[in-house]
């Protein structure tokens, strides 16, 4: 499994995922709807989401490597997401989830985004939001524990 995963997050409190995919033109990897709710305890969610998710040749997944598939969607995708943010109908997100699990190993850490990335992000006016999340077992110091979020 790679250290990394890039999605683009729209999150909405008056549109529902089909609106969001009719005015983008392209399907979700994953909805909720308003009203819907994620455990039959909670209670319905006040805003729909709408995710498309990044994928990597060959099961690489460095940023960099995450980067060409979001580039892919092109440059109409980030308009209309633009769009929907500055008519405030919707926040964008690029989200990056990292995980490391070995803290040795170099391809688990570090993220750099290309002037091309960032320039998509700006006509999709997302925001950039990065989980990271370190796995590593601390041994016997008081109060450890695993995982954490730095």
């Amino acid at each position: 499994m790679s250290a990394f995963r890039m999605y683009v997050r729209v999150v909405s409190e008056s549109l529902q995922p089909e609106e969001i995919s009719r005015r983008l033109g392209t399907e979700p990897d994953e909805s909720a709807s308003i009203g819907s709710r994620r455990r039959p305890q909670l209670p319905p969610q006040s805003h729909s989401t709408w995710i498309l998710r990044a994928g990597a040749p060959e099961g690489r997944g460095r940023p960099e490597d995450l980067e060409p598939a979001v580039l892919g969607w092109g440059t109409d995708l980030a308009t209309a997401l633009g769009r929907l943010a500055d008519a405030g109908e919707a926040s964008v997100f690029l989200e990056i989830v990292q995980e490391i699990r070995d803290l040795d190993d170099p391809q688990q850490k570090g993220i750099s985004l290309s002037a091309d990335l960032m320039s998509w992000m700006g006509a999709a006016r997302a925001s950039l939001d990065i989980d990271q999340y370190v796995y590593h077992d601390c041994g016997d110091e008081p109060g450890a524990a695993s995982p954490s979020t730095p």
